[in-house]
């Protein structure tokens, strides 16, 4: 009676899986490019908070190195499956200057990490998407609609009211370090939009992770200590995470253009912000929740603009199976 129970009960999740899956499928495209963004979004952020903890406990080159290695092993039954003929990709090149640039981006990132609130420093991380924007329009030639613009205008003024109070405190240097990583970062997100029109997910996000790896390495060594139980268990966490985060990252390119995902991000202020004050004591300040509200509101605004015109663009015989 207990098999069937458990049985029944793992068919049932299968079917309700499924459907769910066919729902999510059914949303419009960049719908969809959105909620894996709010999925990377929380999912990199639990890895920040797991990353700066560990980077407080060694040196962040050796905590970058380890985050790394962690999040290759989410990649084996990848690799097992497709074997070594399945991972190669179009270009070689493309993938070693995405890592190239991403692990120059990571080093910033990891010197500054310890020193900055989680709410700060995601915050300062939002200058991304302005670079994403331009190198969007320029160099990909995607389309900025008005709604567009708008929408993260309005997000980036919501970061403006969050780090108002706290952007000119201490921390000088290091804030300088995070910002300095924005552009690098951003460089590396255009380079995986164009790389997804070429090789499927799971090759970008294993190229990048065994790449970034090999190439910390040799920054980790010199720094080198012998991690204990809980840095491994933060590191397997940031690891796990972290790949995760960048699986469902480069899903949002491949369902949506890159300028109408951007404003999505700013909602990882939100989880950033929840997370310092759990974790790390972190003061939430009125600025956040204020800033905050503005933020969601321009996501959920782009997210009901963008739904509403590609149904009023779409054939009429569209919509029957």
């Amino acid at each position: 009676m207990r098999s069937e129970c458990e049985g029944l009960s793992l068919n049932t999740f299968r079917l309700r899986w499924r459907a769910g899956r066919r729902a999510f499928g059914r949303l419009p495209p960049t719908t969809r490019g959105i909620l894996w963004a709010l999925g990377a979004g929380l999912s990199f952020s639990v890895a920040n908070a797991a990353l700066r903890l560990l980077s407080q406990q060694m040196h962040p080159m050796q905590a970058q190195f380890l985050r790394y290695v962690f999040g290759l092993l989410p990649l084996i039954p990848f690799v097992l499956q497709v074997g070594l003929r399945g991972l190669r990709p179009q270009s070689y090149a493309g993938q070693f200057w995405r890592s190239g640039l991403h692990t120059a981006g990571l080093v910033l990132w990891f010197i500054a990490l310890p020193h900055l609130p989680l709410a700060d420093m995601t915050a300062i991380s939002f200058t991304n998407p302005l670079f994403v924007l331009i190198g969007a329009a320029w160099f990909l030639k995607e389309r900025m609609t008005r709604a567009r613009w708008l929408a993260v205008a309005a997000g980036f003024a919501g970061v403006l009211i969050v780090v108002g109070p706290a952007i000119s405190g201490q921390g000088g240097w290091y804030n300088l370090a995070m910002l300095l990583s924005a552009p690098i970062f951003a460089a590396s997100f255009l380079l995986t939009k164009v790389l997804t029109q070429r090789d499927g997910i799971w090759v970008i996000v294993f190229w990048q992770t065994f790449l970034v790896t090999l190439m910390s390495l040799p920054i980790a060594l010199p720094f080198w200590n012998t991690p204990t139980a809980l840095h491994w268990g933060l590191a397997l966490v940031g690891g796990l995470l972290g790949t995760l985060g960048h699986y469902c990252l480069t899903r949002s390119f491949v369902a949506a253009d890159i300028s109408a995902t951007q404003s999505a991000k700013f909602v990882d202020l939100l989880w950033a912000a929840a997370l310092g004050w759990l974790i790390f004591n972190d003061s939430l300040r009125s600025s956040t929740v204020i800033g905050g509200a503005v933020i969601v509101a321009s996501v959920v605004a782009l997210a009901r603009y963008e739904s509403s015109r590609q149904r009023h663009a779409r054939p009429t015989g569209e919509d029957r199976p």
